[in-house]
């Protein structure tokens, strides 16, 4: 007789309609949290560093740290979600997360403030994306997956044009702290209802051999972790990650040493969170005739020239506008084929756990590609640094290309 992995916790009456709105719910979670935790931070950065003397640098290497801790969460909230599922992870994160949105309003000197984004870190790694996407990996079979990532990413997506402007207004209404309390207000309000919804569902895969979940959930990463392909994938989506880390924080100041106004190259950078939701839709539209690495790998040889040829023609009004566009297109392509591809190699029962060790180098390369950047930038020049950041994206895209044609082997899924 077969054995099931867990028993569902969900709305057996009509799983199909759960889904779905499960889908809805995390798409609202998410860009309400990353809006809160992620965004509102560049907008409170220069009246936290006044209010607290210190310097805007210093009070960026909170939000640094934050994502380290992150890293090192990452690992321990994917088996949580491998063994027990989302809601109770999500909802007392979601708490957890409010609560030190708030303290963070209440801030009186560094040493406070890094604590706060610390403790963070470690909660935004059960409740962000890392956290949504085995959630949702786990409810759909690849027919029907990537639909559903794109769904929470494209709503998602809006975060920032969402909440920067509301944060700046509430700043400018009632002043730093009031206004980072105000929106852990919403937050909670939001999150933690919603995330209470989560459910799982019954597993669609067998265990092997009769094995329980457990030791089938230990097979099978076992197996990824000796598979080349799973670290050809991770180092292919890693290197595109840090050259995109390093141009999203540094986009508009490369603009302005092109020469542009600061106005301009503002707008101009503004335009890569419009196309990334354009990127995505024409991404999951293509993964239907194409796999989805060799569509994320074409996308990834678009950003490299991008890249490229930013410095060559980037002078220029429509060069700049044709390069951003380059680099946008493929904007939170990744962020979509990652849990996909790896779902389809690998299966759902063990998603969590895998996905969360190719979050650690990815978290790690997001917080320090910048400062490799910046470094570069000075030592040999703002074409070095966009040389780069375009040769990770063409080796990312090398990498994907190789993982198609699976040189290294059969398929060792689930």
């Amino acid at each position: 007789m077969t054995q099931v992995l867990h028993a569902p916790d969900a709305d057996v009456h009509d799983p199909d309609s759960y889904r779905w709105r499960l889908v809805a719910l995390l798409a609202v979670t998410q860009t309400v949290g990353y809006g809160v935790l992620f965004y509102s931070f560049s907008v409170f950065l220069i009246p936290t560093a006044a209010a607290l003397r210190t310097s805007t640098t210093t009070v960026t290497g909170a939000m640094t740290v934050s994502l380290l801790a992150g890293a090192g969460a990452a690992v321990p909230v994917g088996r949580w979600l491998d063994r027990h599922g989302g809601r109770v992870l999500m909802t007392a994160g979601s708490a957890a997360a409010t609560l030190l949105a708030f303290v963070w309003s209440q801030a009186t000197n560094v040493l406070e403030l890094y604590a706060v984004w610390i403790a963070l870190g470690v909660v935004s790694a059960g409740v962000l994306y890392d956290a949504a996407f085995p959630v949702v990996v786990s409810w759909f079979d690849a027919a029907t997956r990537a639909r559903a990532l794109l769904a929470v990413t494209v709503v998602a997506g809006f975060a920032a044009t969402i909440f920067l402007p509301l944060a700046g207004f509430l700043n400018e209404a009632f002043g730093w702290r009031t206004a980072i309390a105000v929106l852990a207000i919403g937050h909670g309000a939001v999150t933690i209802p919603l995330h209470a919804m989560v459910r799982r569902p019954a597993a669609r895969e067998p265990a092997r051999g009769g094995a329980t979940a457990a030791a089938q959930r230990a097979e099978i990463i076992h197996d990824a972790l000796r598979d080349r392909v799973f670290w050809l994938l991770a180092a292919s989506f890693v290197v595109q990650a840090c050259a995109l880390s390093a141009i999203a924080v540094l986009l508009v100041t490369m603009l302005r040493e092109l020469g542009h106004s600061p106005g301009f190259a503002a707008t101009v950078a503004g335009l890569v969170g419009v196309l990334s939701v354009a990127g995505r839709l024409a991404t999951t539209a293509a993964g239907q005739w194409w796999s989805t690495g060799g569509v994320t790998a074409v996308a990834f040889g678009v950003q490299a020239s991008g890249a490229f040829l930013l410095p060559v023609v980037g002078r220029g009004t429509v060069g700049v506008i044709a390069c951003v566009l380059a680099l946008g297109l493929g904007y939170g392509v990744a962020t979509i084929a990652r849990p996909a591809m790896l779902g389809d190699r690998y299966g759902t029962v063990a998603y969590a756990t895998l996905a969360a060790t190719w979050a650690v180098p990815m978290t790690l390369v997001k917080a320090l590609a910048p400062l490799g950047a910046v470094l570069l930038w000075h030592a040999a020049g703002l074409a070095a640094a966009l040389d780069a950041a375009a040769l990770c994206c063409l080796l990312g895209a090398v990498g994907l290309v190789v993982s198609e044609r699976g040189r290294f082997g059969d398929r060792p899924g689930p």
